[in-house]
C-alpha cells in the first residue's frame, strides 16, 4: 500500500511537472517580445498671477481641505474665509491658516463678502444646486464639487444661471483637465485603434476609507452639526443621524452614492476623450456585498450604456464597474476599445495595444471546412489560395506605446489653474455647467435605474428624459 501510493505521488509530481512545462511555454514566449516604447508627455505649463483671486470655501470636509490646498498652489490664489456647519472644521482652519481667518456656519454670510471673488463648493451632493445658484446670484466665480447637481431636474436652473451671470463656473472632475486624457482624446480622434466601439471603465476600491467610512467626532450631535440646517434643503424630517452626516455618500437622502462619486469621473473622463453629448440609454444593477453599516446606497454596482451614432464619434457602448471590496486592491481604469486596439488609461499614463485584422477572411483552423467532404475542402482551399497572398491572410503588426506623464504632475493642479486662468483671461472651462449636467445625468440615471430597475431613455442633444 505504502509503495503504491508513493508510485502514484510521484506519477502525479512527473504529471505537474509536464503541465508546468507546457502552460508556461506561451507566457515564455510573450515575456519574450519586445517592450512597448514608452514616451513621457511633454508638458511646459507657465503659472502666471496676472490678478489676485481670492476665494471662500463652502464645506471644508475631505475634498474642501484637498480643494483648497490645491488651489493655493495656484500664483495669485489667496483664502478669505471657510464655512462648514460642524465647527471642529472651523477650529482646523483657524489652525492652519490663522486666527485671524474668516470662518461661518452661514455659507451666505460668506457669499456676502465684497473681499471674495470666488467660491469652491465641496458640500454634501444635496446642497450642490441651491449653493451655486446663491453663489452665481452674489456675483462670484464658481467651482462646484462633481456631481454638479443631486437630482437632473436641478441642472437646468444652474445651467440658466450660470449662462446669465456671466462669471466662471467649472465643475470639480479633475481628469478633464488630465494631460494623459489629451493624449488619449488626440490618439482617438486620429484613428490610432481604429472606429471606437465600446469603453469599459472601472473604479474600484478595498478599505473602510475608500468605502466612505469617515471618521466620526466623538463631540458629533445635533447641535454641532446643525443638523435642522442641513436637512432642510431635503424637505424631509429626519432624526439625527451622525453619518448622514459624515459618511452622507451611502445615503440617498443626501448623497449620490458611487453613481456620483465615481461613476462620475469615468463618465466625463469618456465624455471628454470622445467628446460625446451623452448616451441614449442607461441601466445598472448594484448589491450589498460587504459594507453592511446602515447605508442605503450599494458597495457594489455596475451601469451599461448605450452611446448613438454622432458626428462626434461612432455608437459605442460603455460599461461602468465600481467594487468597494475588490480583490484587486483597488483601480481605476479607462479602455477605449476600438477595431484595431484599445488605448487604456491608468490614471495620468496612458498604453496603446493594437490587434489588426489580416485583410483576408479566415479559412480553415477553427472552422467550418473540416466539416465538409475531402473533395470540397481541397477545391475551397485551392480557391483561396488563388485569391489571397500569404502576405494578405498575414495580421499586420504595429508597434504598441505607453505614455507617461513627467514626475510630480498633477491634473487636479492643473484643473483648477485652468479654473484660475477663466476667471483672469475670460477663456472658456473644459468642464462648464452644461459638460458638468451632461456627466451628472448618466450618473443619477444609474441611481434611478437601480431603484427602478427599469432603464432610462435619454435625449443627449436636447439634454431631456425621453
Amino acid at each position: 500500500m505504502k509503495n503504491d501510493n508513493s508510485s502514484r505521488r510521484k506519477f502525479l509530481q512527473q504529471i505537474g511537472a509536464t503541465s508546468l512545462v507546457t502552460a508556461s511555454s506561451p507566457f515564455a514566449s510573450l515575456a519574450a517580445q519586445q517592450k512597448a516604447e514608452e514616451r513621457i508627455l511633454q508638458y511646459e505649463r507657465p503659472f502666471a498671477a496676472n490678478d489676485k483671486v481670492r476665494i471662500g470655501v463652502i464645506g471644508y470636509g475631505v475634498q474642501g481641505h484637498f480643494d483648497l490646498n490645491t488651489a493655493l498652489k495656484v500664483p495669485g490664489v489667496e483664502l478669505a474665509g471657510i464655512c462648514d456647519l460642524y465647527p471642529g472644521r472651523l477650529d482646523n482652519a483657524k489652525e492652519q491658516y490663522g486666527k485671524d481667518l474668516f470662518t461661518t456656519r452661514n455659507y451666505k454670510e460668506l457669499l456676502a463678502k465684497n473681499d471674495i471673488d470666488a467660491v469652491l463648493i465641496c458640500t454634501h451632493d444635496v446642497w450642490h444646486a441651491r449653493m451655486s445658484l446663491d453663489a452665481l446670484a452674489a456675483g462670484k466665480h464658481v467651482y462646484c464639487e462633481k456631481p454638479m447637481v443631486y437630482k437632473i431636474s436641478e441642472g437646468y436652473p444652474v445651467m440658466a444661471a450660470a449662462k446669465k451671470s456671466g462669471k466662471v463656473f467649472q465643475v470639480g472632475s479633475q481628469r478633464v483637465s488630465s494631460l494623459g486624457y489629451a493624449k488619449a482624446k488626440e490618439l482617438l480622434a486620429a484613428g490610432e485603434i481604429g472606429k471606437l466601439n465600446m469603453v469599459n471603465a472601472v473604479y474600484d476600491r478595498q478599505s473602510s476609507i475608500g468605502a466612505w467610512e469617515y471618521t466620526i467626532p466623538k463631540d458629533a450631535d445635533a447641535s454641532t452639526t446643525d443638523w435642522e440646517k442641513f436637512i432642510a434643503i431635503t424637505g424631509q424630517k429626519m432624526p439625527y443621524d451622525g453619518k448622514k452626516f459624515f459618511w452622507w455618500r451611502a445615503f440617498k437622502e443626501v448623497g449620490t452614492g458611487v453613481a456620483g462619486d465615481l461613476f462620475i469621473h469615468l463618465l466625463s473622463g469618456t465624455h471628454f476623450m470622445t467628446n460625446s453629448k451623452g448616451p441614449e440609454s442607461i441601466y445598472s444593477t448594484g448589491q450589498f456585498s460587504y459594507w453592511n453599516d446602515g447605508r442605503n446606497m450599494p458597495d457594489v454596482m455596475s451601469g451599461v450604456m448605450q452611446y448613438p451614432n454622432s458626428p462626434e464619434h461612432p455608437a459605442f457602448q460603455l460599461t461602468l464597474q465600481v467594487n468597494f471590496i475588490s480583490g484587486t486592491g483597488g483601480q481605476e481604469v479607462i479602455q477605449l476599445v476600438g477595431s484595431e486596439g484599445v488605448i487604456q488609461v491608468q490614471g495620468n499614463n496612458i498604453t496603446i495595444k493594437h490587434s489588426l485584422i489580416p485583410e483576408a477572411p479566415g479559412f480553415g483552423g477553427y472552422d467550418s471546412v473540416f466539416t465538409f467532404s475531402k473533395s470540397m475542402q481541397d477545391e475551397m482551399q485551392k480557391d483561396y489560395d488563388a485569391k489571397w497572398t500569404p502576405e494578405q491572410r498575414k495580421r499586420k503588426t504595429k508597434e504598441d506605446i505607453v505614455f507617461k506623464a513627467p514626475a510630480g504632475y498633477s491634473d487636479h493642479l492643473d484643473h483648477f489653474t485652468n479654473f484660475f486662468d477663466a476667471i483672469r483671461t475670460g477663456k472658456p472651462v473644459v468642464e462648464d455647467a452644461e459638460f458638468g449636467f451632461r456627466a451628472a445625468v448618466p450618473a443619477l440615471a444609474c441611481n434611478d435605474s437601480y431603484f427602478t430597475k427599469k432603464i432610462v431613455k435619454w435625449d443627449p442633444v436636447a439634454m431631456k428624459l425621453k
